[in-house]
């Protein structure tokens, strides 16, 4: 089975070095930013300003290998890939919540954006609370470093 996707648009960011950009959104370097939405994909961008947080989808376009063992930037033991966000993955998809600023025509702007320039969008989800945060989770491996991720930036070694 053959999947493919095309992206939807284009994040915009100040980010065009691995070593500038936050881990997470949560990340105090995170930025605002903005995606250009391609013209097909304009009538689905409706109602979309009612929602204060979204969810972005998008290609990890400079990813060049995959890992299945990894060592993420808040650890320094080795984890598999799916329990970490690293982007070495079989599908380089990457996920972020970030804060949505303003929708005007073809241009989202956010805050707390934490990806490189020119990465291709392929999705976007409203962030809503009650789907999206389940009360009773747990965060494994991360359970003592999760609160790191405000200061620490990325690195080359998932390039």
């Amino acid at each position: 089975m053959k999947i493919t996707y095309q992206p939807i648009g284009i994040l915009r960011s100040p980010f065009t070095q691995l070593e500038q950009m936050p881990i997470q959104p949560s990340g105090d370097s995170s930025s605002p930013g903005f995606a250009r939405i391609y013209p097909e994909y304009l009538a689905g961008l409706q109602d979309l300003d009612g929602f204060s947080h979204l969810i972005l989808l998008y290609h990890f376009h400079q990813v060049t290998s995959v890992k299945m063992l990894v060592t993420p930037y808040l650890d320094s033991e080795p984890h598999g890939v799916f329990a970490t966000r690293a982007p070495v993955r079989p599908n380089s998809i990457g996920i972020s919540v970030v804060r949505l600023i303003g929708l005007e025509q073809d241009k989202l702007q956010f805050a707390d954006l934490d990806v490189l320039d020119k990465t291709p969008l392929l999705d976007i989800k409203p962030y809503i609370p009650d789907f999206d945060t389940p009360e009773d989770s747990r965060i494994g491996w991360l359970e003592q470093d999760s609160k790191d991720v405000k200061t620490i930036k990325s690195d080359d070694r998932f390039a």
